[in-house]
């Protein structure tokens, strides 16, 4: 594991009403539209970032989940369909948080899902950025999910619906 790849956990802030989101560098990024549900928060905003264009976000309270679709600039497109982000989501009135847990998970609907930055975890459990109990829960998260994902023939979104959460996208 290189010392590159040491991070402080992520967090980001969520404003509803103010319609922004402050990214995990502290950058404040205005929010084309938030929906919230009874299951979560989606977010659709424009990016400045030289690979992608745009930006949708579903924060998953309980199952511990962020599901992004990130629309790629021309050149940069990945083999990914969703991209998972797994740590703690949750709502202070109208403004929601989130805390990344270093797993990541990158779903190719119908052909898979890989679980990304094992190596991540340890090194943040290992300096201390994460307590041991989240890491084993996030652990846990990312195992459910690549199982409930597999069980709906890696199918992220028919997964999600079978647990009472309809995902929509633009």
């Amino acid at each position: 594991m290189s010392a590159a790849k040491l991070h402080h956990v992520k967090t980001e802030t969520f404003d509803v009403d103010a319609r922004t989101n402050t990214d995990p560098k502290g950058f404040v990024r205005p929010v084309d539209e938030y929906r919230v549900e009874p299951w979560g928060l989606y977010m659709a905003r424009p990016a400045d970032h030289p690979e992608f264009g745009y930006l949708e976000s579903w924060l998953l309270p309980e199952p511990g989940l962020r599901v992004s679709i990130f629309h790629f600039r021309p050149g940069f497109e990945r083999d990914q369909d969703r991209y998972i982000d797994v740590g703690n989501f949750w709502a202070e009135g109208s403004v929601w948080h989130s805390r990344d847990h270093y797993l990541d998970l990158v779903v190719r609907t119908g052909r898979g899902t890989t679980v990304e930055d094992v190596d991540e975890l340890f090194a943040g459990v290992a300096a201390g950025l994460l307590e041991p109990e989240d890491a084993e829960r996030a652990v846990h998260i990312a195992l459910a999910a690549v199982d409930g994902i597999a069980a709906h023939g890696y199918d992220l979104d028919a997964w999600l619906a079978s647990r009472g959460m309809p995902l929509t996208w633009r």
